[in-house]
């Protein structure tokens, strides 16, 4: 993990810390909680968002390092067991991250996952990792040409979530992408992604 992962962990704390002071109302939604102690705050069931975030990465056989700015979509649903919150959670994203070398630019357009996350609440706090798999694309340009490869790779993460009015929640999370090798005719050479992101977003529970 690089120092930005580090960062993100430090906000995470920051965020808990101070989304354990809140005084929000109880949410019950009991039938999609497995084992739900009464006056408990929920977060089972399905939910949407939308994410916005950073992209830091590189691009293997090449000094490329493609950085820019994502913003997505998420799309997930919860079950819990008392304070083990389970689920499965995909997300597509749109970014900007490119980089330059000689005459060669390099970028990632888009990417998603598929994962399933794993964590603990406390109360309107879940503190959670996931894991699952990642897809996407990485692009070649060069003399006018262009020439892109979707690759399937895996994808791994840490994060944080806080319910902070009646069904909405906002979160902060680190993911590491591993995309896999493609050959790239342009440059001669075989070429993955791989980056880390940090995101910020807000889910509405239904």
């Amino acid at each position: 993990m690089s120092k930005y992962a580090f960062a993100a962990v430090a906000v995470l704390a920051a965020g808990v810390t101070a989304a354990q002071a809140a005084d929000l109302p109880y949410r019950s939604r009991a039938p999609y909680t497995v084992n739900q102690p009464l006056n408990a705050y929920s977060w089972a069931g399905p939910y949407l968002g939308a994410t916005l975030g950073y992209e830091w990465g590189s691009v293997s056989n090449t000094p490329v390092k493609p950085t820019g700015i994502l913003g997505g979509a998420t799309v997930g649903y919860n079950w819990q067991s008392g304070p083990i919150v389970f689920g499965v959670e995909g997300d597509i994203s749109a970014t900007g991250a490119d980089d330059r070398f000689a005459n060669y630019k390099f970028s990632n357009p888009w990417f998603g996952t598929a994962r399933g996350r794993l964590g603990y609440a406390f109360n309107n706090v879940l503190l959670y990792g996931t894991a699952g798999l990642s897809f996407g694309s990485l692009q070649a340009e060069a003399n006018g040409l262009q020439q892109s490869q979707t690759s399937v790779g895996w994808t791994a993460g840490v994060g944080a979530e806080v319910g902070i009015y009646q069904n909405w929640t906002a979160k902060i999370e680190y993911l590491y992408v591993d995309l896999s090798r493609n050959t790239y005719t342009l440059t001669g050479t075989d070429s993955a992604l791989s980056f880390g992101t940090v995101r910020i977003g807000v889910n509405y529970h239904f």
